[in-house]
């Protein structure tokens, strides 16, 4: 009897192994109570995740809408004036805030990549 008792709880602790918990959903969600750190590491992911040594985001990015979208500026002249041949068709580059459970991740829809703001906080929309 002890040998089927022990099969018993073997297959019952298999079982319980072999439940995956599946991640929290991604919800939309915008930024809330942005501080200094929390706009300096949104710019340090997003200057990250499109390898450029830095970005230019504006003070209330994804405060108001969950997507961010950034575009190459044009290189121009002392005058200001676009210089030949060194224009980019670059398309721009998509970033959508969501909240997964407690914590706020960028997620950057062009390469997949995810990003967890650590010092950022966020509602869902």
């Amino acid at each position: 009897m002890r040998t089927g008792a022990a099969a018993v709880v073997g297959a019952l602790l298999a079982g319980a192994g072999c439940h995956t918990h599946s991640a929290p959903p991604d919800v939309p969600a915008v930024l809330t109570h942005p501080s200094e750190e929390s706009r300096a590491e949104l710019q340090r992911v997003v200057s990250r995740a499109l390898n450029r040594e830095t970005v230019t985001l504006a003070d209330d990015a994804l405060t108001a809408d969950g997507t961010l979208i950034v575009e190459r500026t044009a290189r121009r002249d002392a005058q200001g004036r676009p210089l030949q041949g060194l224009e980019t068709r670059d398309r721009p580059e998509h970033f959508r805030l969501v909240r997964s459970g407690w914590r706020c991740v960028l997620l950057h829809e062009n390469s997949g990549q995810r990003y967890t703001l650590k010092s950022a906080t966020c509602a869902t929309r």
